[in-house]
């Protein structure tokens, strides 16, 4: 499977721009799109706007990045072999990325919720506002968490 830098034919880079992307995405657009008069080339035309879906933002150009640095062409040491069920594929990918990242940080972020939580239950007992505390620290862990895994060339 190709990815999405090489459908677009851009080098697998973090110093891409927005209008870098936009401008690949044009000009493979407009040489395989199925309303051409000679018919185009509908896969082609799919995979290239799946392509630029991921990598039209700087997030998503980091996500593909992260994901292309996986060893063995996304085989996770250690782990399954990534199959056609997404499910699999993004949980051998996190596991991944919290072995390359920072994995006692993201314990100690986890312990930190935990406990905030456990606590704010405790002190006031189990209340209809306790599922917005839980949902308020399973937040918090999810937005400072990414921070403390491995993001490939753009880790913090």
């Amino acid at each position: 499977m190709s990815s999405p830098f090489d459908i677009l034919a851009l080098p697998a880079s973090g110093e891409l721009t927005d209008d870098d992307v936009r401008a690949a995405w044009r000009r493979i657009a407009a040489a395989t799109h199925p309303d051409r008069e000679d018919g185009g080339d509908a896969a082609a035309f799919a995979a290239a706007a799946a392509a630029y879906t991921l990598l039209r933002t700087a997030a998503g150009r980091r996500e593909a990045l992260a994901t292309g640095s996986e060893p063995d062409g996304g085989r996770v040491p250690g782990g399954p072999v990534p199959s056609g069920n997404w499910l699999a594929s993004a949980a051998a990918t996190t596991r991944w990325r919290i072995r390359q990242g920072r994995p006692a940080r993201l314990a100690l972020r986890l312990l930190a919720a935990g406990a905030a939580a456990t606590v704010a239950v405790v002190a006031v007992g189990w209340q209809p506002a306790s599922a917005a505390v839980l949902t308020g620290a399973l937040t918090w862990l999810l937005l400072t968490g990414r921070g403390e895994l491995a993001a490939g060339r753009d880790r913090r």
